[in-house]
């Protein structure tokens, strides 16, 4: 009898211990069934991913003082002014926070800002050469051999100077394919063919081919590669009459205005014509305008042989002198190829010389330019006569 009571006294026991348990399971289900319907921590830590790519890059972004030196001027946080043609103007580099983005105290000041706007803008390069009364190029002059007068005032600082013998070429060479010129043109084909082999180096400087009557028409583009170049010119066909102005205004706007470079270069147009024109829209002067805003010298081979004084031979006179060139005016066809070597020579014989402005203003107004030769008498110095300021 005791032995049944235990049993069943122990019985009682985890029956009632196994409810309890029993009935703790199902108060702690029955508390999670009521929790609100916010996201879990899980759903709240994928949420932000999910938004991530759209907000920012999958790499974090550098720190500004981790961006290599070459894309951020020193003292700055932006990228490099100077090297817009490594990274277009509307994206950032990789792993470099958009100015905007930065936090307050990160961004470049203003003061770091002006000094990068006057380091790349108020700097003026001209490039001239030197001769003595003779006529013979001067090639062995200094700094202190030059005063530099800018919109009637001397320069404040000369920057650098040097001799460009070297420096790479960017060419034009426009030939007038009017009706005009058809009975030289074969002659003058051909003069313009030994320029280009003699000048154009390889894997250094570029040229380009232009015919034009009433319009200008490109028969090379841009090369290195003097049998294409002379393909190019072999290929001109003359005809129709003249828009010499349009086809400036062309090769020096969109075409080495617009040529990408690493460093300097020194642009030029070999203008072979007879001065004569007809059909362009702009002016003589507007197309002047466009080779100075291009930084563009401009040379000219007068194809009018008559031997008197041609309107169309002051013409490119007033063009060649605007823009720091030379005009020739061959008496025979065979001076034609002497004019070409004579322009060889003087691309291998210039200065350059890069000076800072008194009392610049970026305002675009025109702005003149004069350099004299010092120490020495008769010595000419030919340059272009002025430049445009840039506008703010």
């Amino acid at each position: 009898m005791k032995l049944r009571t235990v049993i069943s006294f122990l019985s009682i026991l985890l029956l009632g211990s196994l409810g309890v348990s029993m009935r703790s399971a199902r108060a702690q289900d029955a508390g999670q069934a009521e929790l609100p319907s916010a996201p879990s921590a899980a759903q709240a830590q994928k949420q932000p991913q999910k938004a991530a790519p759209s907000a920012q890059p999958q790499t974090a972004p550098a720190p500004p003082a981790a961006v290599p030196q070459a894309q951020v001027p020193s003292g700055s946080g932006e990228p490099d002014a100077a090297t817009p043609t490594t990274q277009p103007s509307n994206q950032q580099p990789k792993g470099t926070a958009s100015p905007s983005s930065l936090p307050l105290g990160q961004g470049p000041s203003e003061d770091d800002s002006l000094t990068t706007i006057r380091s790349t803008v108020n700097e003026v390069n001209v490039v001239f050469t030197v001769t003595d009364k003779h006529g013979h190029y001067v090639k062995d002059l200094k700094k202190e051999n030059f005063k530099v007068v800018d919109d009637s005032k001397p320069a404040a600082e000369i920057r650098s100077f040097h001799a460009e013998a070297n420096l790479p070429l960017d060419v034009g060479l426009l030939v007038d394919a009017s009706n005009s010129v058809r009975d030289r043109f074969k002659f003058e084909q051909q003069a313009a063919v030994e320029f280009l082999n003699q000048t154009i180096r390889p894997r250094y400087d570029q040229a380009f081919v232009v015919g034009f009557d009433v319009t200008p028409e490109v028969t090379q583009d841009f090369t290195d590669d003097t049998e294409r170049l002379s393909v190019g010119v072999r290929s001109l066909r003359p005809g129709g009459g003249t828009a010499m102005y349009d086809a400036l205004y062309f090769a020096c706007r969109d075409k080495l205005m617009k040529a990408q470079h690493k460093g300097p270069v020194r642009r030029a147009i070999i203008l072979l014509s007879d001065g004569d024109d007809n059909q362009s829209h702009v002016t003589r002067e507007e197309a002047i305008e466009m080779a100075q805003r291009a930084d563009v010298i401009i040379y000219t081979i007068s194809t009018n042989l008559s031997g008197t004084g041609h309107h169309g031979d002051k013409v490119l006179e007033r063009i060649a002198d605007a823009t720091g060139g030379r005009s020739y005016v061959p008496f025979q066809l065979n001076e034609v190829a002497n004019a070409f070597a004579a322009i060889q020579e003087e691309l291998r014989s210039q200065y350059a010389i890069s000076y800072k402005p008194a009392d610049f203003l970026s305002d675009g107004r025109y702005r003149s330019v004069e350099i004299l030769a010092l120490g020495q008498k008769g010595l000419r110095v030919r340059s272009r006569h002025g430049y445009y300021a840039p506008s703010q």
